[in-house]
């Protein structure tokens, strides 16, 4: 039976060790409630490092673990301490997590990491290629571990992958810093879906992945070799019924017994009802603004001095990473501004800032949640900030306010609240002074609207569509290749071809028989190629016609001297058995001096672009641009031209990164229909991989075998994915007996 496979750094398992006996105890995060749908019964496997170095399990537990976790549908992966600390400590947090969150002053670019991170995801991938069948469903999660997919894409090549990125991804002007970007970015693209919290994370990674793999990008797909890779935003909830049923039963428990840190909150509530608490809660992390947040809160105590003895600021700072040089110089720099503050504003019965350095059980985090008047919260930057939506859930009464930072990703889902720019104290200022007068009425208005939201949406729903979306990726990539050419159907094709009597093949050049190189000119054929075309062409009964675009003076010096059949600029011209080309089609060129200072004006505003001057046509080529700067002037192009012609009978064909304005009486499908109508042929061959190839697929009789290079939406009856692949259909051609 087909399971679900599920990947991170961490298990949803803490192992507690205790005289020699192994306790699992599992984890509440955030993830791990997420995950809950999908990792259940026996139909789902979670594989992750179980929080233990090798060094530290006792000789002869190991297999004790393995059996606690088993209980628990989880699986560990062996890691060293010197492997965490390469691979955890060292590129993933001192590497991608700086660098991700936009503080490049903090990566780290270390070529001895990075091999550990290759070595540590390499040691994941085989784990999932030791439990995973070809009909299961992995998925793969966050920054830890993105060059697992391609990893287990290389062994398990038609297994479903997907990936999701927890934390932001970057602008492609911070990500291009990574020296290790391609590897990245390949590796990622092993999965069949990557998720990302927020539109914004899936725009950045589509701008690299168009400017440093130049790979084509339709919408939010990606196209890959044999493969279409989908990239979608899922902006991930909490468990809402948790945090809400928690603050329910809080509030029904006010006459009986009270945790300590609720007693205290309450004798302060009790000794000033006016007063205000601010509740800011965060890992310890520079991408959390704490300290800007601190300076901050100084800023609006100068600016509104009504307010000193009448708000209270609660610092809950869990936490993280003590060991990374970064995190403790932010400790140091917290708790000296923390003591500073205090020291500065501190009355005999008034302290501003409590601050908490530490974890804190559920049940004190319901405490805060409920008794704080206002939730500030301003990261720097944010893949998501699941404390606001955990804040909103726990107010029953729907009363309190949300300031929250815009460089969060949660921001994107909660515009009722108060948004605003960490950097800007100011705004900050004015906002604390909003939230402490804001009417109740507003409050709920706010919060209600809100609360609707994150309940519909909660983790549960985020998983199941992430999952449904994966499923449906795999469904749409079967029924691609239920129209790829498939070894069974091209032996039909083959044997078809090996009967007939007479024969009639149109093959395209660029795309198809050659690859695409920046300089038009230089995509010249290889030897490989030329034996391919010398064979195909001494086969008997079989016409073979090379037809492309290009111009034919180009081909003349190319093909001429080995007598190929050839139709140029998309069927001006005509060479056959070696003779000079001749025209098919009686076109005019007195359009092109009106055209051609158009394209001009296009060619000084587009570095990389260039104009190609065919007889009777002209083509913008704009493969040597930036992607997406390109697109949007061919875009542009394409708005002008299309006035201009109007009246002319002209046409514009779009290309592979090309622009062609030709006259609309000549194209492949009219040209390749004379050379058919002037014999009868019983099997009918067409491949290439444009636009203007479709003319070819849509104008030849329903029996002829049409074949479309790449997987775009096309007229063609099947596709292939690459010109190797191409040329290996050519070869059984060649390999039929000769008739």
């Amino acid at each position: 039976m087909a399971k679900t496979i599920i990947i991170s750094n961490r298990l949803p398992v803490q192992l507690q060790i205790d005289n020699g006996s192994i306790t699992a105890i599992p984890s509440v995060g955030g993830l791990a409630t997420g995950m809950k749908s999908v990792h259940k019964g026996g139909d789902s496997l979670w594989i992750g490092w179980s929080g233990l170095t090798d060094e530290e399990i006792p000789d002869g537990l190991a297999p004790e673990i393995d059996k606690a976790l088993a209980e628990h549908g989880s699986s560990k992966v062996n890691l060293s301490s010197e492997e965490v600390d390469g691979f955890y400590y060292g590129f993933s947090n001192r590497t991608i997590w700086p660098l991700f969150h936009y503080f490049l002053e903090y990566s780290e670019f270390e070529l001895e990491s990075w091999n550990t991170y290759k070595a540590v995801n390499q040691k994941f991938a085989d784990a999932i290629l030791e439990k995973a069948g070809d009909n299961d469903t992995i998925w793969v999660h966050d920054y830890q571990l993105m060059l697992v997919p391609q990893m287990v894409r290389e062994k398990r090549p038609n297994i479903s992958i997907g990936f999701f990125l927890h934390i932001p991804f970057p602008s492609y002007e911070i990500f291009r810093t990574l020296p290790w970007r391609k590897e990245v970015l390949m590796g990622l693209l092993g999965s069949d879906l990557i998720g990302f919290h927020t539109y914004d994370y899936e725009r950045h990674f589509l701008s690299s992945v168009r400017r440093l793999l130049g790979l084509e990008v339709s919408f939010n797909d990606i196209h890959l070799e044999d493969r279409v890779i989908k990239v979608d935003s899922f902006p991930m909830g909490i468990d809402y019924k948790k945090f809400s049923d928690a603050a329910k039963k809080h509030d029904e428990n006010k006459s009986g017994q009270r945790s300590e840190l609720q007693r205290r909150l309450d004798m302060h509530k009790e000794s000033a009802p006016d007063a205000k608490f601010f509740l800011s809660i965060d890992r310890l992390d520079y991408s959390k603004g704490i300290a800007k947040r601190l300076n901050a809160f100084e800023y609006f105590l100068n600016k509104y001095p009504q307010y000193k003895e009448k708000v209270r600021l609660i610092v809950l700072a869990v936490p993280s990473r003590s060991n990374v040089p970064q995190y403790q110089l932010l400790k140091k720099e917290i708790d000296e501004l923390v003591g500073r503050i205090n020291g500065e504003f501190s009355t005999v019965s008034w302290t501003p800032i409590w601050y908490f350095y530490r974890s804190m059980p559920f049940e004190n985090l319901i405490d805060l949640y409920t008794s704080s008047d206002i939730a500030w919260l301003t990261p720097i930057r944010d893949g998501m900030n699941l404390v606001a939506k955990e804040y909103i859930a726990t107010r029953t009464d729907q009363t309190g306010v949300l300031i929250l930072s815009e460089m969060a990703g949660s921001a994107n889902e909660m515009n009722e609240s108060l948004l605003i720019n960490p950097n800007n104290f100011e705004e900050i200022a004015d906002a604390l002074y909003e939230a402490i007068n804001m009417p109740v009425e507003e409050q709920q208005a706010r919060n209600s609207i809100l609360q609707k939201r994150l309940k519909r949406y909660n983790v549960e729903k985020w998983a199941n569509d992430f999952m449904t979306s994966l499923q449906n990726q795999k469904e749409i990539d079967h029924s691609y290749k239920s129209r790829r050419l498939s070894k069974d159907m091209l032996k039909v094709i083959t044997d078809d071809y090996g009967k007939a009597k007479k024969r009639l093949l149109f093959l395209d050049y660029d795309g198809t028989l050659a690859g695409f190189h920046g300089d038009p000119q230089k995509a010249n054929p290889d030897e490989e190629m030329y034996d391919l075309l010398d064979r195909m062409s001494a086969l008997k009964n079989t016409d073979i016609y090379l037809i492309s675009g290009r111009d034919k003076d180009t081909f003349t010096k190319w093909f001429l001297p080995k007598k190929y059949n050839m139709i140029v600029e998309h069927g001006v011209w005509i060479s056959e058995n070696g003779e000079e080309f001749r025209m098919l089609e009686n076109v005019k060129r007195d359009w092109m001096e009106k055209i051609h200072p158009v394209l001009e004006s296009f060619v000084d505003r587009t570095p990389g672009s260039f104009i190609e001057e065919k007889n009777y046509s002209l083509a913008w080529h704009y493969r040597k641009t930036d992607p997406d700067f390109g697109q949007k002037r061919a875009t542009e192009l394409n708005t002008v031209l299309t006035s201009l012609i109007a009246n002319d009978d002209l046409s514009i064909l779009n290309g592979n990164k090309v622009i062609e304005i030709k006259s609309s009486n000549v194209n492949k499908g009219r040209a390749a229909m004379r050379v058919f109508s002037q014999k009868e042929y019983d099997f009918v061959f067409a491949i290439g991989d444009d636009w203007t190839d479709e003319f070819m697929f849509q104008e030849l009789p329903d029996s002829a075998i049409t074949v479309k290079v790449g997987r775009q939406k096309t007229q063609a009856r099947y596709y292939v994915d690459s010109i190797k692949n191409v040329r290996d259909l050519l070869e059984h051609f060649v390999d039929q007996p000769k008739k």
